[in-house]
């Protein structure tokens, strides 16, 4: 159960006989693996995936016999190894109901990709950012979205951030821009592929504690207004509402999920 108060039960959602693909899912204690427990436990098959083979333990965690899931290992910004991830998900479950797009991370622990500002930021940065948190999303959704129109039923749902679309930070400005990109693309395809069937909609979380938080992180995330950092199960259950069959008339939208931190001017 989440921090901080009550919570609604995944079961209460009903996602038997839906198929759902998480990206980004390698990490136990990330966003992405939290989404993919609800989602599972909602009764969907899921489909994972990381760049690495630890997904692998995400799924036998998750599924140890592997009845409903089916973990693949993928580089994203690729995309002729998005669309080999979503035909093999295709071959094993014949359909994709739920697209959550979680891949991408910030690069400010890689030397080679340190943080910088804009000015004396290398294209080389520039385009990595870009490539880890918009086109993961852009080659996957491309992916996938010909068969959500082809059964006539769809949730999209991309992880973003508040970083870029609502506030920002020296030394983010190639994350700032994918992020925000990755919003105008929700609205874009949301009015795209309104009525039928399919709805877009995007995640925005604040500091939100994982394992790879840092201790400046996780500082900030106590001067929210709700005085703690958030956690990926609070996010996931944003996101498994917005992947719910019931949802069907909200599309386009961005939901933050930051503790108010985005409405105080004073943070400490």
């Amino acid at each position: 159960m989440a921090t901080g108060g009550l919570s609604m039960p995944a079961s209460l959602i009903n996602l038997r006989d839906r198929v759902a693909l998480v990206t980004g899912a390698g990490s136990a204690e990330g966003i992405g693996f939290a989404t993919a427990k609800l989602l599972f436990e909602a009764g969907a098959c899921v489909a994972l995936t990381s760049t690495t083979n630890r997904i692998f333990e995400r799924q036998k965690s998750l599924d140890p016999e592997g009845e409903r899931s089916i973990a693949l290992v993928a580089d994203l910004t690729h995309p002729e190894q998005a669309q080999e991830l979503v035909d093999k998900i295709i071959e094993r479950f014949g359909r994709i109901d739920v697209l959550v797009n979680n891949a991408g991370m910030t690069q400010s622990g890689a030397e080679e990709f340190e943080s910088k500002l804009f000015h004396h930021m290398p294209f080389e940065h520039w385009q990595r950012e870009i490539d880890l948190n918009l086109n993961t999303c852009v080659h996957v959704t491309q992916a996938v979205l010909p068969h959500m129109l082809k059964t006539g039923y769809g949730r999209i749902v991309n992880v973003a951030s508040v970083t870029g679309p609502l506030v920002t930070f020296p030394g983010t400005a190639g994350y700032s821009a994918a992020k925000s990109a990755m919003v105008g693309l929700t609205r874009s395809i949301a009015h795209e592929v309104a009525g039928q069937g399919i709805t877009v909609n995007a995640v925005a979380p604040g500091w939100i504690a994982t394992h790879s938080s840092l201790p400046d992180e996780l500082q900030a995330g106590r001067r929210t207004p709700v005085g703690r950092p958030g956690t990926p199960e609070e996010v996931a259950r944003v996101a498994l509402f917005l992947a719910s069959p019931g949802c069907s008339y909200v599309t386009g939208q961005m939901l933050v999920v930051d503790g108010g931190n985005s409405l105080q001017e004073m943070k400490g």
